[in-house]
């Protein structure tokens, strides 16, 4: 059984004050696996007081020294990438082949920002003036458990890049992956104090990360019920926020569609992550004159996708990273049923053989309108409802009819029509033909779906505070 008993403030692993246990359990086989100790109010007010003292000497570093630093992070990540990919499928049950990619876009977020770093311009002519973009301060990073590593790389890389130092709280059922994230971001060695990593709870570590006046800024990609509180903890002391939150994501099909091709996207793009993914596409809007041929693809393709032993390279869906999770999904399958509409694959229970773990049955609905609350509400598991529309202009009011707004996709054989189509939907991203996703690209929601963005240029800026000087 792995032990974490320590986090890690100004350049060290420490012991922390805090004496609370939590347990982490394998959701594969619903086994205790390890025991992270979690840190408290001082152990987060003495990681802030790390990072305000670094900062002065961090904020004027160059941006060749930035770069540099980067560098030695990306290779310190790619040295160790097996065991993150291991590991991840370990504690949170990812599939082989889902935790490859991931540990592949950790490690990348490193070099995309030396990439956006190597053409931003800190220093701008606008109108008579000068234009200084200047680091915030010290950045509190709150990171979820569906990707865990990721998120911390991604929103530490974005920091670094703008001169900030960091206190980061992950999440506290992905310990283990963090150990291993921060020895590798630790043996980079970075200067004392710039990032400091204490494992806890929202309630303890966010709540004070939330509050605390020597923070100027929160990044914090989870719910939106949580991102909510956070924005309501900020206001006190004007800190800057980022919120990337939750997503209820259409997937339009065009009537020119290859629906051949469509389909299989459409069930990974609902499915991907085991349906744990703010992006999921779980609205599936499809021709009500060719829902027949939809429902015979979908229950033929549906199959396909594995579900088992994250350990085994054919497994396509994993378990749910918890049992409070499983629930909360079996209640939104049974609720569906309910609410009246036709269970076309999967269903309650678990799949045949693996009742010990989290796993749940791919599910699909077809039947459903926009007004049920499995149509509604985010539900952060493999359930896809399908929904049929008449005409163009309904696709695009169904797929706007929801209080989200992060990512949505439009499949056509015409590119310019869905081009047309995409310029309509009230989202932060609009993929087009494909799951495609570009790391420079800004990321992040319309409505309910978040403050701000991430990525490139303008997740770089979110990090900044502009300063003119007039003359």
């Amino acid at each position: 059984m792995k032990i974490i008993d320590k986090i890690y403030v100004n350049g060290e692993f420490i012991t922390p004050h805090g004496t609370e246990i939590f347990d982490l359990i394998n959701p594969t086989t619903n086994e205790l696996i390890g025991q992270v100790t979690l840190g408290d109010e001082e152990d987060t007010r003495k990681a802030i007081a790390s990072a305000k003292a670094a900062f002065p000497a961090f904020s004027i570093t160059t941006v060749e020294e930035r770069i540099g630093y980067l560098q030695r992070l990306y290779d310190a990540v790619v040295k160790r990438s097996d065991e993150l990919t291991a590991v991840m499928t370990l504690e949170y049950g990812a599939p082989q082949q889902f935790a490859g990619l991931i540990t592949d876009y950790a490690a990348k977020s490193f070099s995309n920002a030396i990439e956006t770093l190597k053409t931003f311009e800190f220093v701008r002519k606008v109108g008579s003036s000068t234009v200084i973009l200047e680091p915030l301060g010290v950045a509190g990073i709150i990171t979820p458990w569906n990707a865990s590593y990721t998120f911390i790389c991604g929103k530490l890389a974005t920091a670094i890049s703008a001169g900030c130092t960091a206190v980061i709280k992950p999440s506290e059922m992905s310990a283990m992956q963090t150990q291993i994230i921060t020895e590798c971001l630790h043996e980079a060695g970075l200067p004392a104090g710039v990032f400091n990593i204490v494992n806890g709870l929202g309630e303890v570590v966010g709540a004070e990360i939330t509050s605390h006046p020597d923070i100027a800024k929160i990044s914090f990609t989870g719910s939106t019920v949580v991102g909510k509180m956070i924005a309501r903890g900020a206001v006190d002391t004007m800190k800057r926020v980022t919120l990337e939150l939750g997503g209820k994501s259409p997937n339009i099909l065009l009537d020119d569609a290859d629906f051949n091709q469509a389909i299989p996207q459409a069930i990974i793009a609902a499915f991907g992550n085991t349906g744990q993914a703010c992006i999921a596409g779980t609205r599936l809007l499809v021709p009500e004159n060719r829902l027949e041929e939809v429902k015979a693809l979908v229950k033929a393709i549906v199959p396909q996708f594995k579900v088992g032993d994250p350990a085994e390279a054919a497994t396509a869906l994993g378990p749910l990273v918890s049992k409070k999770q499983y629930d909360r999904v079996q209640q939104y399958i049974k609720l569906g049923v309910e609410e009246g509409a036709e269970l076309l694959v999967g269903g309650e229970g678990h799949p045949e053989g693996l009742e010990a773990g989290n796993f749940v049955k791919p599910t699909v609905f077809t039947g459903v309108t926009n007004d049920m609350r499995i149509a509604r509400e985010e539900i952060f598991g493999p359930v896809l409802s399908i929904i049929t529309y008449q005409t163009e202009e309904e696709a695009i009011a169904i797929a706007n009819d929801t209080s989200y707004g992060l990512q949505a996709y439009v499949s056509s054989a015409d590119v310019e029509r869905a081009k047309r189509v995409a310029s309509k939907i009230n989202a932060g991203r609009v993929v087009i033909n494909g799951l495609n996703h570009d790391p420079f690209a800004p990321f992040g929601g319309f409505k309910q779906s978040g403050i701000g963005r991430e990525y490139g240029v303008y997740g770089l800026e979110a990090y900044l505070e502009p300063k003119a000087i007039i003359i």
